[in-house]
């Protein structure tokens, strides 16, 4: 998984549990992009110490991830939902009754929902 992403989705899944000033700092770095001297400007604080910050709030995220493993929870969660998804997609519902493709078409339109959730 990218660097990037597994920490944006780490700040998604356990951001809270920082303190505002770990949360706030790593939400403008890794969500919105900003560089260190962006931030820095931004919270009137030297580059060293958001570089410090974000440091120290990451390995943070990893240690919550560690413990509880909610991000590694939910990708396994998606991947089986698109393999569910392709499983249904490869079925001929050509055969099907109508109330059943229905049924297929509904399934299809949940887990879709799961994907993108």
């Amino acid at each position: 998984m990218n660097d990037v992403y597994e920490v944006a989705m780490m700040l998604d899944f356990y951001g809270q549990l920082l303190t505002s000033r770990q949360y706030e700092i790593l939400d403008l770095y890794y969500n919105n992009d900003y560089s260190l001297g962006e931030i820095s400007e931004h919270l009137d604080i030297s580059r060293q110490a958001v570089f410090d910050n974000i440091k120290r709030s990451r390995e943070i995220l990893l240690e919550y991830e560690t413990k509880l493993g909610l991000v590694r929870n939910h990708m396994a969660f998606i991947k089986k939902a698109k393999e569910l998804l392709n499983m249904i997609k490869s079925i001929d519902s050509s055969r099907l009754e109508e109330k059943d493709r229905e049924t297929m078409t509904r399934i299809e339109k949940e887990l879709n929902q799961l994907i993108d959730f």
